[in-house]
């Protein structure tokens, strides 16, 4: 029991830097990257303590808090606000901010401007899906010193062109346009690259080609690191679960369970009680004429 209790404490460890993060590659020795994706203070402060190396402040952020149906709805000034809170926790984490739909798609000077208010409001580097079409933008934003990690495969950004949210690289020509566009990527100067929706054979091709870490979700075993969605981990999200999620809590039940029972102890007087009453001392009550005993307020 002591060993369990050993292995589930959370390592003590400085923020990782994109150097770091760009040299960890499994085959190397490093121990696989862990991230999540969070979006308020408080889910920060929690991946924090529980040693996650990244967080990425997500434009999944549309979907999963703000109602939307996809993430295309997403402005910069909402990545702002979000990814602001993220950073104010002060994370022992690498933030990582998603440039959101249509902040980097018309041109390398207004990628640029957008990145930067990411970066400003506490980010320390931002996502970009897409592959060899993004190349004068992932270059802008290089030479600006902005770090870059790239998003391939499952980009849902792409969700109209592509039909909804489908697995990519299924046959093998779309296979190895994606390794090439990995490639494409990593010389054009990506410390790393997220890869979704993918088959793992496909998710292992693109790790093994690649010299910077590759970082999945629904992507194999063979990448250099894992992702998931902070209210997947915890069982918050329950309108949907895709396959590669898995979710090591409650949340959602356990929550609605919880305002249930203060529902009902509130219909029925037994909220609140002493124990969440400020008591009046003695001597205010016979000042105001309500004469009898009781404890002292604290």
């Amino acid at each position: 029991m002591a060993e369990a209790n050993k292995a589930d404490k959370p390592k003590t460890r400085s923020v990782i830097t994109v150097p770091q993060i760009r040299a960890s590659k499994v085959r190397n020795g490093s121990e696989p990257l862990v991230m999540v994706t969070a979006y308020d203070a408080p889910s920060a402060r929690v991946a924090s303590e529980a040693g996650v190396d990244l967080i990425l402040v997500g434009d999944s952020v549309g979907m999963v808090v703000l109602g939307h149906k996809t993430t295309m709805e997403v402005t910069v000034d909402e990545m702002v606000h979000h990814i602001k809170a993220v950073a104010r926790a002060r994370p022992k984490a690498h933030i990582v901010g998603d440039l959101p739909w249509m902040s980097f798609h018309l041109s390398p000077i207004d990628t640029v401007t957008n990145a930067a208010k990411l970066i400003r409001a506490g980010a320390t580097s931002v996502k970009m899906e897409g592959g060899r079409k993004r190349l004068p933008m992932l270059k802008a934003l290089i030479d600006a010193e902005i770090p870059v990690m790239c998003h391939l495969g499952l980009t849902p950004q792409s969700y109209n062109v592509m039909g909804g949210f489908k697995i990519q690289g299924r046959e093998a020509e779309a296979a190895n346009l994606l390794v090439g566009e990995a490639k494409a990527m990593e010389a054009g100067g990506a410390y790393s690259i997220l890869l979704e929706g993918v088959p793992d054979v496909v998710g292992k091709m693109v790790t093994e080609a690649v010299s910077v870490p590759t970082i999945g979700i629904g992507a194999g075993s063979a990448c250099d690191g894992q992702v998931l969605v902070y209210h997947d981990v915890i069982g918050l999200e329950n309108r949907f679960k895709p396959r590669f999620v898995r979710s090591y809590g409650t949340a959602y039940d356990d929550q609605v369970r919880q305002i249930a029972q203060f529902t009902s102890d509130v219909r029925t007087g037994n909220f609140p009680g002493p124990d969440e009453s400020y008591l009046a001392k003695d001597e205010l009550k016979e000042a105001l004429g309500l004469y009898g005993s009781g404890p002292d307020s604290q």
